[in-house]
């Protein structure tokens, strides 16, 4: 199967871009055919820049919209429509456009986790990697953030940049369910372990961690960091591209469940596991599940975006 899909990415002039929730046979999948394994910011970056004609998005299906407003010139096939995420579906357009509407003072700032027509409303777009920048850049221009859907995130941006920020309330079931009580149990029992948090998390969390950032961040971090072991509070695809980062040190599962839980830590996102190398090879043999962004709405949608990838942080 693997052998399969290398071929058609050739034949094809399809280039992979996996995230790193994905499954690792994905994600090495991408590595050895001259793809990408990244965060969603570094996603649309690599699929903007690349000659492929055609991009296969592995990951949910706001990243394979991205690709598309950001290249409507190109294909933008994904293994599966199906695969969602809880903050683009609880932020739905009508009630955040109405939502909008009542604040028409304030600079609509959203999180990439979004839909087009989301996108399309806002002013900016921002990943967690940039999200802390770019809001207090706009706070020092003196402007009033309306903020969504991650409001664990959205929390995290207002208390390290002091930004007025009002905030719609969404979250990621994944990051929701870690708990800080969790982590400092297990702390006992690995004392000088630091704890790395993506800030989608409860304040509760973000608070003990040594380290809170975007993924690329965390793994960038557990090269950084002098500790031997650490634990990692976000979704277990992480895993993958962090220990070929520090393949001398400890990775250890934040937990999410109590001490009752017939899982230590359920931390993998269900839609992230919708794709499979089956239904990657079949998108390219079928040419199935492409992404189409209505014209007008794309370009509404690819100002915001343009914002995010042209800033400097």
């Amino acid at each position: 199967m693997q052998d399969k899909i290398k071929a058609l990415l050739i034949e094809k002039n399809a280039v992979l871009i996996a995230h790193y929730y994905t499954d690792p046979l994905i994600q090495a999948l991408a590595e050895e055919t001259g793809g990408t394994v990244s965060d969603s910011l570094e996603m649309a970056r690599f699929g903007n820049s690349h000659k492929a004609e055609t991009l296969v998005v592995a990951g949910v299906k706001f990243m394979g919209e991205t690709a598309k407003i950001l290249t409507p010139e190109k294909r933008v096939l994904m293994p599966t429509l199906e695969a969602t995420c809880s903050l683009d579906v609880g932020c739905p357009i009508d009630e955040f456009a109405a939502f909008c509407d009542q604040h028409p003072d304030r600079t609509v700032v959203v999180y990439a986790n979004t839909s087009a027509a989301v996108k399309a409303r806002a002013d900016w777009v921002v990943t967690s990697s940039i999200a802390l920048e770019v809001v207090d850049y706009l706070d020092a221009q003196g402007e009033k953030i309306l903020w969504a859907p991650d409001k664990y995130l959205g929390a995290y941006v207002q208390k390290n940049t002091g930004a007025d920020m009002l905030m719609w309330d969404g979250s990621c079931i994944v990051h929701e369910e870690f708990k800080a009580k969790g982590i400092l149990d297990l702390k006992k029992v690995y004392p000088d372990a630091a704890v790395l948090v993506h800030p989608e998390s409860p304040e509760s969390v973000v608070d003990i961690a040594d380290v809170a950032g975007s993924t690329s961040q965390l793994i960038a971090a557990a090269k950084n960091l002098p500790q031997q072991q650490l634990i990692v509070a976000t979704d277990q695809g992480i895993f993958y591209k962090m220990q070929q980062a520090v393949p001398d040190k400890e990775l250890l599962i934040a937990p999410t469940g109590g001490s009752g839980a017939t899982c230590r830590s359920c931390a993998n996102c269900p839609w992230m596991g919708m794709n499979s190398l089956q239904n990657l090879l079949d998108c390219l043999e079928q040419g199935s599940n492409e992404i189409e962004v209505e014209p007008a709405l794309g370009r509404q949608a690819f100002r915001s975006l343009e914002r995010m990838m042209n800033f400097k942080t």
